[in-house]
């Protein structure tokens, strides 16, 4: 029997923070500044730093960072393990986050600060975190595909439609589809061509600049674009905008979490996640025969095959109902 998802722990607010001790605090927010991580990591590893701080001064008096122990940090993981019923890879990436915190006090601050002379990365070589796992990889097929559709259409959900189709056949992530502009929609299509090349995004990349991409958009999904933006009553540069207390703005990351969650799984009768089309549409594609190598390279937009293969959740019954044959 699989796990539940954990609920998401508490948000250490910015009045929290002030009560964790000021050493820590310090350090979290210049290492954080120094770092050519994505805004999104960034961010994503000040919340993480931000936890463990909490955690500090909730159950271990407050101290300062450098008479941390393994044994403290251990303390740590059991709660995140046992309290908050964490997984495994939530739990590794709060243990990957303070580590490479460690990382770098070793590196730069222990030359400086009398206190961090002798320190030492506390998280290393303490035991492995046992691997669990939160929920099966379920492939949306194409025929769950059109029956959302259907139902996003009964409701009138165009925004849906617009998101759900781009989600299915595009390929691109969440972070990545709330940057396509309305300006694609006035693209010139070379007689013959099936799809769209749409303008560079920022895709998924260490750096603050990310990875340039160019996604091919097919015919299928413009108009579910089109019927969108006619139908919203505003203009906007972007396809996919909200609309709240008035404000217009480009739809947040967030959104899909919800519509996946609270809509796309109600239709289903099954947890829907997110990050489940992109694995669905690269299987979708293979599904249609086309090589796995033009899909790595033009829908994947991966470096190497062997990337593209993890995201493949064909069953191959046929093939293997032939292996005996």
């Amino acid at each position: 029997m699989l796990r539940e998802r954990a609920p998401k722990l508490p948000e250490v607010t910015d009045e929290m923070w002030k009560l964790v001790n000021e050493d820590y605090r310090y350090l979290v927010e210049e290492y954080i500044s120094v770092q050519s991580h994505s805004p999104a990591t960034k961010k994503q590893y000040s919340s993480a730093l931000r936890q463990f701080g909490w955690f500090m001064f909730r159950s271990l008096n407050n101290k300062a960072f450098y008479k941390i122990t393994k044994r403290d940090f251990l303390r740590y993981i059991s709660y995140l393990r046992d309290d908050r019923k964490m997984s495994s890879s939530g739990i590794g990436l709060k243990k990957a986050t303070v580590s490479s915190l460690c990382n770098y006090i070793e590196n730069v601050v222990a030359d400086e600060e009398e206190n961090y002379k002798n320190f030492r990365n506390f998280t290393r070589g303490l035991p492995a975190i046992p691997r669990n796992k939160v929920y099966d990889k379920v492939k949306v097929t194409y025929d769950e595909y059109l029956e959302m559709m259907k139902v996003l259409e009964d409701d009138e959900n165009y925004l849906g439609m617009a998101w759900l189709s781009t989600a299915m056949l595009v390929g691109a992530r969440r972070s990545e589809i709330i940057q396509f502009k309305t300006e694609i929609l006035e693209y010139p299509v070379p007689v013959g061509q099936n799809y769209v090349l749409s303008h560079t995004v920022r895709g998924k990349g260490k750096s603050t600049d990310g990875k340039p991409l160019e996604y091919m958009i097919p015919h299928e999904v413009l108009p579910h674009w089109k019927k969108w933006v006619e139908t919203r009553g505003y203009d906007s540069d972007y396809i996919f905008t909200t609309k709240y207390n008035g404000e217009i703005g480009k739809m947040s990351p967030t959104w899909a979490d919800y519509f996946c969650s609270e809509v796309l799984s109600n239709i289903l009768g099954r947890r829907i996640n997110v990050h489940i089309f992109k694995n669905s549409c690269i299987t979708y594609h293979l599904e249609r025969g086309i090589d796995i190598s033009l899909v790595s390279r033009f829908i994947a937009h991966h470096e190497d095959i062997s990337t593209t293969s993890i995201y493949d959740l064909r069953d191959f019954e046929e093939e293997k109902n032939g292996i005996f044959g």
